[in-house]
């Protein structure tokens, strides 16, 4: 059982055409099994999380009731591409599951949505946010490594409380950037090779090698995203995170919630006197 189905051209060379489908189940199954095993860790393992001293009423009371987390661009963004990696995951893999219809022309639609919801944001997480505050830092990396010490039982010193984005969405967001990359990169290159009224098809511009390893990339990156869109809603939905799954609805977090996970030296947020 391989990784990679081969096929012969017409030349006698074998060429990789695709991925084994059976890695959809893989990373379904996978994905179900973290979630399973994480929910009993947190429930009956996991220790109470330790972040330092509590912050005084006097600093409290310099805070707003709702502290602004998400501007509408941001959660219009977040929305538009959701539904569009939606479409395009129904699209791919319900055909291979026995529920054949006409997928193609909704797959490159819900592309081409992806593709420029990725562009704006981009754009505007470049020049209307603050660019650098989802990647992780030095700090990030340090009190990463303090918790897991922590949770495997060894003495660490205890770690810091959050800049905006705590380290878990950093790298979550680091992730999905390669594999969103990758299905849009590799997806508009084929897109040469239907019919669309944006492109002249053309199923020569490469080799049957390149188009085949293109093709491959473009399946792992969209197996993958099974595994990535499934964590992703298991922890928007788990109570200790949802605070943060209702502020991008509202784009608003509450300011006990804010001081009790979030360093105000780190986020900066605007005060009341």
């Amino acid at each position: 059982m391989g990784v990679i189905e081969t096929a012969t051209n017409p030349w006698g060379q074998s060429v990789p055409i695709h991925i084994e489908f059976y890695l959809m189940w893989v990373a379904a199954i996978g994905g179900l099994a973290f979630l399973m095993v994480h929910a009993i860790y947190v429930q009956f393992v996991a220790a109470k999380a330790a972040h330092s001293a509590p912050v005084s009423p006097a600093i409290e009371a310099r805070y707003p009731e709702k502290i602004k987390r998400h501007s509408l661009v941001a959660r219009l963004f977040h929305w538009v591409m959701s539904i569009a990696m939606f479409a395009l995951l129904i699209t791919a893999f319900l055909p291979r599951m026995g529920y054949p219809f006409a997928w193609v022309t909704w797959h490159w639609i819900a592309g081409l949505v992806l593709t420029a919801s990725v562009i704006f944001h981009i754009f505007h997480a470049s020049f209307w946010m603050d660019f650098w505050s989802i990647w992780p830092d030095k700090i990030d990396i340090e009190d990463g490594k303090r918790r897991w010490l922590r949770a495997t039982g060894k003495s660490a010193p205890e770690p810091r409380k959050f800049a905006k984005y705590p380290m878990e969405n950093k790298m979550y967001h680091l992730i999905i950037v390669l594999a969103g990359l990758s299905v849009i990169l590799t997806g508009v290159f084929m897109m040469k090779r239907v019919r669309t009224p944006f492109f002249t098809r053309n199923p020569y511009l490469f080799t049957d090698f390149t188009w085949g390893m293109m093709y491959v990339l473009h399946g792992l990156a969209g197996v993958g995203l099974i595994g990535l869109i499934m964590a992703h809603v298991y922890f928007a939905l788990r109570p200790e995170k949802f605070d943060i799954t209702k502020s991008m609805i509202g784009g608003s977090i509450t300011r006990d919630h804010y001081l009790d996970h979030h360093d105000p030296e780190r986020w900066v947020v605007e005060t009341t006197k």
